[in-house]
């Protein structure tokens, strides 16, 4: 139920595509005289499909290149990059390195193994470091002089080298015994485990092993010394933080002294009911560590497990000083006086406002940018040679604002001005060129990753600009080019309480202008999470457009990117004001919109999009012909014990389910939980959920599924043993496709 991030991809043009055959066949000819055989992995790489109509299809989905990191050369010069190809018949991926000048000219595959290599950085104007094998390798941008850095036995799980580029942390796994016992060695083939406190499973895995960052030594030709500092050493606890943080949760100053890490002290019941992480400084020279978020003395106080953190002393504006949220993702000013990072006030509350925090190393003062919505990511402007100016950049950044993800730029006075103003999603932000433009990502709800050049405008006036957008990718060109796509329109919806909700509507990319087409209610999930022009390899809107839908896509009460009030306006009412918004949206659809046929209409959605179809199941009033719910939230009450991160359910139902009396937020919750409404179940509903979601359990949708079933209602489970809150396994996604779709068009066509 936590914010997710979108994972996507971008493309080359076709005079790039024969480039990349032919270092594809180089690699297939060397892993062939190396070994004798060719493996399965060899054989995934760019497809050149051939698409049979002009209608997307998951094949073609999934048949797209994905885009990793993206990073600048020092000098500017250049741009390397990460690409992750899909095979449905091996059902696995295989990811490569490119490169490219950074005009997007020169586009050429660099990395030719067998093996997958992620995680490219630069390690000077020439020479790129990245992980094979679970080893820290380099090579020379050309492509020569390729060889290994690090010898761990394949423990490297990210790195991150310091600016002289004499030390390199590295992240490895380490046995965890907190909170599941180590079996008895002679017991060597037992599988069973003795749990003896929460947080013993985190989002798909059973917790046995926990990351911890070492710093090791490098030599003056780049090879790192074998044995590395634990900065953690003897704690229990995890750096990156499960179970989605990686190595930008760390940063090293610019004189390579000192690192900046991201941790939540805490481990079994006080991790399950907590937020609270805090950003630590790590000096390499005394290996002594500082919290900078609270003062050494701080005691946090005692807190009731079974009740929100939201009225408890820990949230009390007398300790919110303390940064007793989420904190993380630290980033060094250029010149090493200042420290910033995201960072959520209140703990218990994943969705609180995303501040960008600023701290000063000299004072220990922190200050907060005044913006209005989330800090999605973030990046310091440069210091220049010149007396810095109120109105000089210090940051650049990304924030949702009604239904679009854009870049904005703060100065140093701290007044924030708008550098994107389209109809996307920017997804990662970074500077390039000595602080002169800016690299970035960006994706639509009609288009996947691609990579851009960002250059502000010196001056700005009135008709101006505020910046010149360059695409320097094409990654997946060769297919969309074959594609036929619907058409997007925006739309402000009344709302009961008397306000708008923004609402995307899709068109069918077949749409002939007076037919009327089945309709689907897109419901989101988060619950705070927004309709934004996110892409998506299941949740696409072009595939649904492709089969001949209309896709309905509201920005309920709850999402970000129409101020804090309105995100907030969901905890505790899940079942209220959104539902209402809901049923606005398709109802304004129906009744204005002449391409909708409101006697076909269908609600789907994944997690909380998942609860929100089982509700809606029950209060319809016959609106809709189908329903598809996956992931979805079935029975309140089970999932308060059965979820892994507790402060989500304490948070949003206010308190155990077992408390006497109830608070009236959390009556209200377990009252109206979707299992009670089953009663008034009439409608075929699918059901699908993966079994290794221990965010919302798959009990949950079999639950759902069994109880459709016995009152007699048309109903299937697609379950995925091997999936968690998400399907990554491309034949599973194949499926998945194809059993949303099969449903659909059994019932609305």
């Amino acid at each position: 139920m936590q914010k997710f991030g979108i994972f996507c991809t971008f493309a080359l043009k076709y005079s790039i595509i024969m480039k990349k055959i032919l270092t594809f066949v180089a690699a297939l000819l060397l892993a062939v005289s190396a070994t004798g055989k060719t493996t399965e992995s060899d054989v995934i790489g760019k497809s050149n499909i051939k698409l049979s109509s002009r209608m997307m299809t998951p094949e073609a989905l999934w048949a797209m290149g994905r885009i990793g990191g993206v990073e600048a050369s020092p000098d500017g010069s250049r741009i390397v990059y990460q690409v992750g190809y899909y095979s449905v018949k091996q059902n696995k991926s295989h990811q490569v390195i490119c490169i490219m000048n950074a005009d997007g000219t020169g586009n050429q595959q660099l990395t030719t193994s067998a093996k997958s290599e992620t995680d490219p950085t630069w390690l000077d104007a020439q020479t790129i470091a990245f992980v094979s094998g679970g080893e820290i390798w380099c090579v020379k941008a050309d492509g020569s002089g390729r060889r290994q850095l690090s010898k761990t036995d394949g423990e490297v799980e990210g790195f991150k080298f310091s600016p002289d580029r004499k030390q390199v942390i590295i992240i490895k796994s380490l046995p965890f015994h907190e909170v599941i016992s180590q079996n008895p060695d002679d017991l060597p083939k037992a599988t069973g485990r003795r749990v003896t406190d929460l947080m013993y499973r985190h989002w798909d895995h059973y917790v046995e092993s926990i990351q911890h960052p070492f710093v090791y030594s490098v030599n003056n030709d780049m090879v790192i010394a074998n044995d590395g500092t634990d900065i953690l050493d003897g704690e229990p606890y995890e750096c990156p933080m499960e179970p989605f943080g990686g190595i930008e949760q760390l940063a090293w100053s610019p004189d390579s002294k000192t690192i900046a890490y991201t941790c939540r002290k805490k481990t079994g019941l006080e991790y399950s009911i907590s937020t609270d992480s805090d950003i630590y400084l790590y000096y390499i020279g005394t290996r002594k560590t500082k919290n900078l978020c609270k003062p050494a003395d701080y005691v946090a106080p005692k807190v009731d497990p079974t009740i929100t953190l939201a009225t408890q002393a820990v949230n009390a504006k007398e300790n919110l000083v303390n940064n007793v949220g989420y904190d993380q993702n630290p980033q060094f000013s250029p010149d090493g006086k200042y420290i910033a990072w995201q960072s959520m006030e209140r703990d218990g509350y994943e969705a609180d406002l995303n501040r960008l925090c600023i701290y000063d190393l000299a004072t220990g003062s922190k200050r907060y940018l005044n913006w209005q919505s989330d800090v999605e990511a973030f990046c310091w402007a440069p210091v220049s040679g010149k007396k810095v100016k109120a109105a000089d950049p210090q940051f650049y950044f990304l924030s949702v604002w009604h239904g679009c993800c854009n870049m904005y730029v703060a100065s140093q006075k701290g007044e924030v001005s708008q550098l994107t103003e389209t109809w996307d999603d920017w997804t990662s932000i970074q500077m390039a060129n000595n602080g002169q433009r800016i690299l970035a990502t960006r994706q639509s709800l009609s288009a996947p990753t691609d990579i851009y050049m960002v250059t502000p405008a010196t001056k700005r006036t009135s008709n101006a600009s505020p910046a010149t957008i360059q695409q320097l990718s094409h990654e997946n060109d060769h297919i969309l080019s074959q594609l036929t796509f619907g058409k997007m329109q925006q739309y402000w919806v009344p709302t009961t309480d008397g306000k708008k909700e923004l609402v995307w509507v899709m068109l069918p990319a077949n749409y002939e202008e007076g037919k009327k087409y089945p309709t689907l209610l897109f419901c989101e999930g988060g619950p705070q999470s927004p309709v934004s022009q996110f892409w998506s390899y299941r949740w696409n809107f072009q595939i649904m457009a492709a089969n001949g839908y209309v896709v309905v896509a509201p920005n309920r009460h709850g999402l970000p990117g129409f101020g804090q009030e309105w995100k907030e306006e969901i905890s505790g009412d899940w079942t209220g004001q959104c539902m209402d918004d809901y049923l606005s949206a398709i109802d304004f659809a129906a009744d204005s919109l002449p391409f909708v046929d409101r006697d076909r209409l269908g609600a789907v959605g994944a997690s909380f999009g998942g609860f929100s179809v089982y509700y809606l199941a029950g209060i319809h009033n016959k609106r809709f012909k189908a329903f598809i719910a996956h992931d979805g939230a079935f029975n309140l009450a089970a999932m308060y014990l059965e979820t892994e991160e507790n402060w989500f359910s304490n948070w949003e139902y206010d308190e155990a389910y077992w408390h006497r009396p109830q608070m009236p937020r959390a009556k209200k919750t377990y009252h109206d939980s979707p299992h009670k409404m089953v009663e008034k179940w009439d409608t075929p509903i699918l059901c699908i959920h993966g079994e290794k979601d221990y965010r919302i359990n798959y009990t949950q949708g079999m639950a759902a599924f069994n109880a459709a079933r016995m009152k007699g209602i048309p109903a299937e489970f697609l379950v995925f043993p091997d999936e968690n809150h998400w399907v990554l396994k491309p034949q599973n996604g194949i499926l998945w496709q194809r059993t949303f779709f099969d449903w659909l068009n059994r019932w609305l066509k």
